[in-house]
């Protein structure tokens, strides 16, 4: 590994990411896998799981 990635890679590890974020990621990476296997799944299908999971109302939305 190059000296510049080895630089970068250590600045990222310093970034504070907000739980926000973070349930914006796992969204979106339930969403793209499980759209791979079922084109009818989407953003709103995967909240809606996720919020039924949780116990949540449907209606709310975590992806803009």
């Amino acid at each position: 590994m190059n000296d510049r990635l080895r630089r970068l890679m250590e600045e990222a590890r310093k970034v504070a990411v907000s739980d926000d974020d973070l349930e914006q990621q796992r969204v979106s990476f339930a969403y793209g896998n499980a759209s791979i296997g079922n084109e009818r799944v989407t953003l709103e299908t995967v909240e809606r799981a996720l919020g039924q999971l949780r116990g949540e109302d449907a209606g709310n939305r975590l992806v803009d």
